[in-house]
């Protein structure tokens, strides 16, 4: 093995790796110049795809750059059911037209982290979808005792709740697709072990060598706690515009900023850890620019930097800001934003209102029924990133 294959190999199974099954036969296929087969499975449940998202789809590009087949599977089928994986309670299930209008631009988005061009892509609904055999096949490849076993199911078990069967075949589907497209290694979250460990064992029942497994952290959300989640309202989208990109990553705790380096940016670690360490504001501030960079352009990156600091540095308004028009009249405050689209419904309105975060002209609003009469122009305020003004 070269110099130039130990460094190769170090890099894609060592930043931001939790876990590697099987190390040792990894790393030989790896150091043989073995073309792999690097497989990683997306349920469209929602149409926007998250910085959470592209932390596998990283590992993917880098597979990916280094020679190897990166398979995509679309998991247009297995949406339908959801995956159990960390629910208390079954998924709500999605129709095939839910699934289809998720996954409508899933590819254009993945494509800004992956060579799509050099992608295999597959839906999973082609064999999984009208084939009862396949099915039955299928179920025989696990036992109820292995996948009640799980965490998840045991929880919900003890708590009383429902499991379907449709869960329980769930990681089956899954292992199943790893058999379709041949997978000599597949990619997941550290909550997705459970089912990337299925996909051997279907492997082995449908006598094919078993697929390595390389498990990634989950990325918690601007909250710093749970996970990155559009559910959550902590998620920083890959269609977010520059400047509320820009806005969230400075929002993130001091103490993400090295794993977010690590597992989102090509970031020099050290570098970042020492920086985070003395000017944690000066590392999230570049972090954010990075991440902007790849995701829109380096002048773009610049413009929402100089933005932010404008708003939040010297407290200016934006240079450029949102312009809605409303019938004249008297508005309930918690109407108003609604109408305005600054929240999306009443409840979060009244949320926002009384934690402090509305501002009209600069004073903070704080009674969700106060009437807004007037026949100027106001600047409204909602939380640290949203601007509007709004013309009756």
């Amino acid at each position: 093995m070269t110099e130039i294959d130990k460094n190769l190999i170090k890099e894609v199974l060592g930043r931001g790796v939790v876990e590697v099954i099987e190390r040792n036969h990894l790393e030989k296929e790896l150091a043989s110049g073995k073309k792999l087969r690097i497989k990683f499975g997306i349920d469209p449940t929602a149409p926007d795809l998250h910085l959470g998202h592209t932390v596998p789809l990283r590992k993917l590009r880098q597979f990916q750059d280094a020679g190897h087949q990166v398979v995509l599977i679309i998991g247009d089928f297995t949406a339908r059911i959801g995956d159990p994986t960390g629910r208390s309670e079954e998924r709500r299930s999605l129709s095939e037209k839910e699934v289809k209008q998720n996954m409508k631009n899933y590819l254009k988005q993945a494509a800004r982290v992956i060579n799509i061009k050099k992608t295999e892509i597959h839906y999973n609904s082609k064999w999984l979808a009208k084939n009862l055999a396949t099915l039955i096949e299928i179920s025989r490849a696990g036992t109820i005792q292995q996948v009640l076993h799980r965490a998840d199911f045991k929880k919900r078990i003890d708590q009383g709740n429902d499991i379907t069967l449709l869960e329980v075949l769930y990681p089956l589907f899954q292992g199943y697709d790893s058999v379709k497209v041949a997978a000599d290694v597949e990619i997941g979250g550290t909550d997705q072990k459970f089912n990337l460990l299925m996909g051997r064992r279907v492997q082995r029942h449908f006598k094919m060598a078993e697929q390595d497994v390389i498990t990634l952290p989950l990325l918690e959300g601007t909250d710093g706690v749970r996970k990155m989640s559009k559910s959550f309202r902590n998620y920083i989208g890959l269609n977010d515009v520059p400047e509320d990109m820009f806005g969230k990553i400075m929002s993130i705790p001091d103490g993400m900023i090295v794993k977010y380096s690590e597992l989102i940016t090509d970031l020099p670690l050290a570098e970042m850890e020492a920086v985070a360490k003395s000017d944690p504001r000066s590392a999230k501030i570049r972090l954010a620019q990075n991440i902007v960079a790849m995701y829109h352009n380096q002048s773009t990156a610049e413009k929402a930097k100089d933005n932010f600091a404008q708003i939040f540095s010297k407290h200016n308004q934006p240079e450029e800001v949102g312009t809605a028009t409303l019938s004249a009249g008297n508005w309930k405050l918690i109407d108003l934003l609604v109408e305005v689209k600054l929240a999306s419904s009443k409840s979060e309105a009244r949320r926002l209102i009384e934690q402090g975060g509305v501002k009209i002209d600069n004073v903070k609003k704080t009674d969700p029924m106060e009437i807004i009469s007037s026949d100027k122009e106001l600047f409204l305020q909602v939380g640290k990133r949203h601007f509007l003004k709004v013309r009756f």
